[in-house]
């Protein structure tokens, strides 16, 4: 059954004992512990802030915890923390401190991204006016939790609406009850955003808060669709083209972008964006292997081609799976590839490494007869930070490539 998150203390009243694996752990600078190495946390409620004790029982740094989820404790300090809401406004401001010094040209960003911003099961993305909040774990699900985080974006960026983004799974996984997507504060759901660029040059995007996959699009690539754009031409192929991220921020550099999604509602907005910008566009509805292989066999050739697929191994389980799936995309798209044409392929899987994604390209160009030229290897935008001790923090991968046989 789901449980309500505890009503807040003014300090960590409870105490969880890790094993020396776990303590490990948090000396190497990791923020997660797994349940396996809790060695004691007896009577401590869901989303407790709880002491973090060696098994000595010396003080180790206060934490989130967990009763349901197999990442029992979140580090949310080195230090006693005193008042949880206090601190979370805090973090949350400094966040949107943060942003100001590495986001420009672009009304669409991540504001808080939990680990990313030691707010860890937080996310906040700006659309506009419309902010998007994501609660992921018991103890940011606490009210007076979540009220300082309203309370605190409301003040700093004084949005016409904000709307929170409800992943049914997680909180059932989280054990938390449930909520429906839906309106917090304000009147206002959906707007336009522009990306890379002003009002005159950007490239401007549809917006509904209570629609689409995610918080509603895709901000981690916003770089990725500019460095693309620098080397894009000819006709290009978008697959997995979502609501025309890539496609749209190709259209200017290319005689003819064509894009293409399994996804009806997806292309529906995409067809909307392309008018928003004035442009004029293909949009394909098909499964993306069938398409690759169907043209591949005609003999359909182009310019630039993007691979930006959805995450293909979404445990360490599915690895070998998600290298073979990646494999035969990159090989057909190879094969399509003009001479002196771009390549541009991308990766969401955590579990799948940079360097087991460059080994799989380099895989397919061998077997695709290519030979190629690293143009740029980049990973999610900055307003995504990574943190060095963090590993989950970093898992999008895009590689730019010039192909020749």
């Amino acid at each position: 059954m789901p449980m309500k998150p505890p009503a807040p203390t003014p300090e960590a009243q409870f105490s969880v004992k890790l094993s020396p694996r776990g303590v490990a752990r948090l000396k190497s600078g990791h923020v997660w512990v797994y349940r396996s190495d809790v060695a004691a946390a007896e009577d401590v409620p869901p989303g407790a802030l709880v002491r973090v004790t060696d098994p000595r029982g010396k003080f180790v740094g206060t934490a989130l915890y967990s009763s349901s989820s197999q990442i029992a404790i979140r580090m949310i300090s080195r230090d006693e923390v005193t008042d949880l809401p206090v601190l979370v406004a805090e973090r949350v401001r400094a966040a949107i401190a943060y942003r100001k010094g590495i986001v420009s040209n672009t009304d669409a960003y991540r504001v808080v991204f939990s680990e990313g911003d030691f707010l860890p099961g937080l996310i906040v993305d700006r659309y506009n006016d419309v902010l998007s909040v994501q609660i992921l774990t018991q103890a940011m699900d606490a009210e007076p939790v979540r009220e300082a985080v309203l309370e605190t974006l409301v003040s700093e960026l004084k949005p016409a609406g904000i709307v929170e983004r409800v992943g049914a799974r997680i909180r059932d996984l989280e054990q938390l009850p449930p909520r429906r997507s839906g309106l917090l504060w304000g009147e206002k759901s959906a707007t336009v955003i522009t990306m890379n660029g002003g009002p005159v040059d950007g490239v401007r995007f549809h917006y509904d808060g209570l629609e689409g996959q995610k918080t509603g699009a895709f901000l981690d690539q916003r770089e990725n669709y500019a460095a693309a754009a620098q080397y894009a031409h000819g006709e290009a192929l978008d697959v997995f083209c979502y609501q025309g991220g890539f496609a749209l921020h190709l259209a200017p550099r290319c005689s003819s972008v064509t894009g293409v999604d399994s996804s009806r509602p997806a292309l529906e907005m995409a067809e909307k964006n392309t008018a928003l910008n004035g442009r004029e566009l293909e949009w394909i509805e098909g499964n993306a292997f069938d398409l690759l292989k169907e043209y591949a066999a005609a003999g359909r050739r182009y310019d630039t081609i993007v691979l930006d697929p959805p995450a293909f191994a979404k445990t360490k389980r599915d690895l070998d799976k998600a290298l073979r799936g990646y494999k035969e995309l990159n090989l057909r798209a190879l094969k399509m590839l003009r001479p002196g044409g771009i390549l541009v392929t991308c990766s969401c899987s955590f579990h799948v490494g940079p360097q087991d994604f460059l080994e799989t390209v380099a895989d397919a160009a061998r077997d695709a007869h290519k030979s190629l030229r690293i143009l740029e290897n980049r990973t999610q935008a900055k307003d995504h930070p990574t943190l060095l001790s963090v590993p989950e923090t970093s898992y999008l991968k895009c590689l730019i490539s010039n192909v020749s046989v």
